[in-house]
């Protein structure tokens, strides 16, 4: 006598179903001709979850499915809107990230010159740990009015660039659509600041409204590049010479990975992405970890002369996340060497992470923005280069208290990218990567991109720009001060226990001017220093 298992097998209850379901279906599209769509609807409901049914059962992919037909896809509608359902319906305002509500909501109150102010005081714990805060003046000033801005580049350049300490941090067009890169460079015009252009290259939407371009240069070359991938003079001349463009920037590492070079996927690569970069259409956009224009700290200051003479005379500098201590420090023996000293050296923290990267990489790698800055300026300071040398600094900065923090520790600007794609519209749904993004800002697809309404979003940008630099006024003004640059460690604090607070002096204490020189600089700057050679990027042990 055959079995239950026998006589229910899986074919059997397949067929069946199968059979079910093409007879639902047919009674469906029976009803709906006949008696109007009302009447259909249920078996076509019934129908389709049906033939839903057999195709989960009898695919591969997922055992799930395979073995939760219909209700399985449930738990994958789930782990797609997870990001939202959290932001919307489970954080609170300091929960969150990588951007906490507030955060989130200071950008977009700010882009729409909406009400930005808060009630009933804060809800930090201001006596937990790292809590931080500005000391403020008995005697404030009256906020400045005039736009901060500094002036880059050394004596070697004959087109310096007088920069807004507020800048649009390096974002590709290919990582971000054509309109969120029209929004970004007309609000830039507008407000009068900068837009890195991200190492993908000058495309035609960076050029279109005319707004300042800082021009980012990575280790593939997108824009300046020959067919073999390597360095082109001719077509570097040819747009750097550009009057939008105002300043050169090598990029060595990025926070988000770096060490690892970047990667624009294949499905975002599209004909015109691969002509303005130079590549092959239908395959994964590479950018190697390492540049091919040059080997050792002697040759990368070398090319920094060369950008610099090829652009006639633009400030030229370069972008890094801080990783071995000596390898900075064996570029900075270069400079002193050969008398070629950058105009500008932008620090991107760890914490940094427009671009997709691998969890170990985005998590582990990479010095945090704060740290990372502090050994910057430092080591500057003690080979006396700190005042031939800006320094920029980017890293999660949305509100004005990040600009003064890091403008305490050493940076003369600061850049944001996150912060300015919320300003574009972005929600955080962290789908940059799969060029699904549900506002437009990182898809190359033209259906998506269309939510981006250019002049209002460029409005927007603009905007957030400009309260910000407000509310960085009135911040220095509380502090009785007149400028970022009067901003020194000592006017920041740091809860480091319930009953111990310290001051950033003592977290960023800073070396003396020629300390590195005199061999009078702390132990382990030393030791690294000691490590360094200017023809190459290896230790040197000793």
């Amino acid at each position: 006598m055959p079995t239950f298992k026998e006589i229910f097998s899986p074919r059997l209850i397949l067929l069946t179903l199968a059979i079910v379901g093409f007879a639902a279906t047919l009674i469906a599209v029976l009803f709906l001709h006949v008696s109007g769509p009302v009447a259909g609807l249920p078996f076509l409901i019934f129908g389709g979850l049906t033939i839903l049914g057999i195709r989960d059962m009898t695919q591969t992919r997922h055992a799930i499915l395979r073995n939760y037909p219909i209700s399985g896809h449930i738990r994958f509608l789930l782990e797609n809107v997870r990001p939202e359902i959290r932001q919307y319906f489970l954080e609170t305002d300091k929960d969150g990230m990588p951007f906490p509500r507030d955060k989130r909501a200071i950008v977009y109150q700010r882009a729409k010159r909406a009400l930005d102010k808060r009630p009933f005081g804060t809800q930090y714990d201001v006596y937990e740990s790292r809590y931080e805060w500005l000391h403020h003046s008995i005697a404030p000033k009256p906020p400045n009015k005039e736009p901060f801005r500094i002036t880059v580049g050394g004596p070697n350049c004959t087109q310096p660039y007088s920069a807004s300490v507020f800048n649009i941090s390096a974002m590709s067009y290919g990582s971000l659509s054509a309109n969120a890169i029209r929004a970004l460079n007309r609000g830039a015009k507008i407000g009068g600041f900068a837009h890195d252009t991200g190492e993908g290259g000058v495309s035609p939407y960076h050029r279109e409204f005319g707004g300042d371009i800082i021009w980012e240069i990575g280790s593939g070359y997108f824009g300046c590049r020959n067919p073999n991938g390597t360095f082109s003079d001719e077509r570097f001349a040819e747009t750097a010479k550009l009057d939008q463009v105002k300043m050169i920037e090598i990029k060595l590492s990025q926070g988000a990975k770096p060490g690892h070079g970047g990667v624009l996927p294949a499905v975002k690569v599209t004909p015109e992405i691969a002509a303005i970069r130079g590549v092959e259409l239908g395959k994964d956009c590479i950018s190697p970890p390492s540049h091919s224009a040059f080997t050792t700290p002697l040759e990368l200051v070398a090319f920094i002369a060369k950008l610099r003479k090829l652009s006639g005379g633009k400030p030229v500098g370069f972008k890094l996340c801080i990783g071995h201590h000596w390898e900075f420090m064996a570029i900075i023996k270069a400079v002193i060497e050969t008398g070629i000293v950058p105009d500008f050296i932008v620090i991107d923290g760890k914490e940094g992470g427009t671009g997709a990267a691998p969890l170990e990489f985005m998590d582990h790698i990479g010095t945090p923005l704060r740290d990372g800055l502090n050994f910057v300026h430092s080591t500057l300071v003690g080979a006396n280069l700190r005042d031939q040398v800006k320094i920029g600094v980017s890293g999660k900065i949305t509100s004005a208290f990040d600009m003064a923090r890091v403008m305490a520790i050493g940076a003369d600007w600061c850049n944001a990218a996150r912060g300015f794609m919320f300003a574009v519209g972005c929600i955080q749904a962290q789908h940059c990567h799969t060029d699904k993004c549900p506002t437009g800002v990182s898809t190359q697809d033209p259906a998506r991109q269309r939510a981006i309404v250019v002049p209002d979003k460029a409005e927007r940008v603009a905007s957030f720009h400009r309260e910000t630099i407000k509310a960085l006024s009135d911040l220095i003004a509380a502090a009785g001060l007149s400028h970022p640059h009067d901003l020194r460690p000592t006017h920041f604090m740091q809860r480091a226990a319930p009953d111990r607070t310290i001051s950033f002096e003592e977290l960023y204490g800073c070396m003396k001017p020629g300390e590195l020189l005199n061999g009078k600089a702390p132990a382990a700057m030393r030791h690294a220093w000691d490590m360094a050679t200017p023809k190459s990027f290896a230790a040197q042990i000793h």
